[in-house]
């Protein structure tokens, strides 16, 4: 049997555990041959590949990125993108596909599955926003590296009195603002889930002040939005395959509102893509790991149009449709865990 395996949209940590457990899984139990798809759905339709064996995921556990390489490339959006996927499926005899990715991976893994083509999904975003799994890889590392982060900016707030407003991302779901704000010791924190109310964050900085307190740290996710607008804060208007525009401005923006309505000194700090790179925590590559474990052992099985998903400890298969159908935003008993820290 010849499974091909690619990895799409944003690079996370974790990918390479899951390449790695695929390859290793196929080749030594199932007896299958591995063909690694370039570029994600780009080279899906170029067919760009290169043959996977064991020497070829040695070493590769806790290297961050892809081997693979990935892009945010959507078939559906390009003149006989789909076509030409099925096309090289049928031509280079491949059996069946492992697509790791978030949302927009595995919509298209979805709509090719429905096309006929057996297909087996993985769930990877640092934004923990795709649903039909407890948690998705990327997550642990991406919130470790957004707590390291308050950490250290605690101590530069605290020697020079000052407001420090941390943008994080989080497009639609501000899962790594909630628990890295936890996990940080934020003083605020501003989600996609709520918007906020300008004079709401001034005050809570302010009542801290009151009791003593000579710095404030604020967290806020990059799709956060003010009260008074549904407006997102844009790098530019440009859009990717899938319709998302560069999101990016709303930490220096409400860095400048809180200094204007407080007094007190504000600076901002943008974390961006160090979010996304680097070395997966140990959490990642588990969980990675049990995901290509199960998404090779589903191709054996012939559950096609499903996805691996972590259900309380078990890793389960879920309908790939129903895992995309919608995002998975942040709960609010979770989010008030948070609020209990605030001011």
């Amino acid at each position: 049997m010849r499974v091909a395996i690619l990895t799409g949209g944003g690079d996370c940590p974790g990918l390479n555990a899951a390449i790695r457990a695929v390859v290793r899984k196929g080749i030594l139990f199932h007896h299958f041959e591995i063909i690694g798809v370039k570029r994600g759905w780009a080279g899906a339709m170029d067919w760009d590949t290169r043959l996977l064996d064991l020497d070829e995921v040695s070493g590769i556990l806790p290297r961050g990125g892809t081997i693979l390489s990935t892009s945010r490339t959507n078939p559906f959006k390009m003149d006989g993108g789909p076509e030409k996927i099925e096309e090289n499926f049928k031509k280079h005899k491949i059996d069946a596909l492992i697509a790791i990715g978030g949302e927009d991976t595995l919509g298209v893994a979805s709509k090719l599955f429905q096309r006929g083509l057996k297909v087996v999904g993985v769930p990877k975003t640092i934004d923990n926003d795709l649903s039909g799994t407890d948690m998705t890889f990327g997550f642990d590392t991406a919130v470790s590296i957004v707590t390291e982060a308050l950490d250290r900016i605690h101590t530069t707030a605290e020697s020079h009195h000052r407001v420090m407003v941390v943008e994080v991302m989080g497009r639609h779901a501000g899962w790594i603002a909630t628990a890295g704000g936890i996990a940080g010791g934020a003083d605020v924190v501003l989600i996609p889930e709520k918007p906020f109310d300008i004079k709401v964050v001034s005050d809570l900085i302010k009542r801290r002040v009151s009791r003593g307190k000579t710095f404030s740290i604020v967290v806020v996710a990059e799709g956060a939005t003010p009260t008074d607008t549904t407006d997102f804060f844009l790098k530019d208007q440009e859009k990717d395959a899938f319709g998302h525009v560069k999101l990016g401005g709303i930490g220096e923006s409400l860095a400048k509102q809180i200094e204007k309505k407080t007094g007190f000194e504000t600076r901002a700090v943008v974390l961006g893509h160090t979010q996304r790179g680097g070395t997966p925590t140990a959490f990642d590559r588990i969980l990675a790991t049990r995901y290509g474990v199960k998404a090779i052992d589903m191709v054996k099985n012939g559950e096609f149009g499903q996805m691996a998903a972590l259900h309380g400890n078990q890793i389960v298969a879920v309908p790939l449709e129903e895992a995309v159908k919608k995002l998975k935003t942040v709960d609010e008993e979770f989010y008030r865990i948070a609020e209990v820290f605030f001011g």
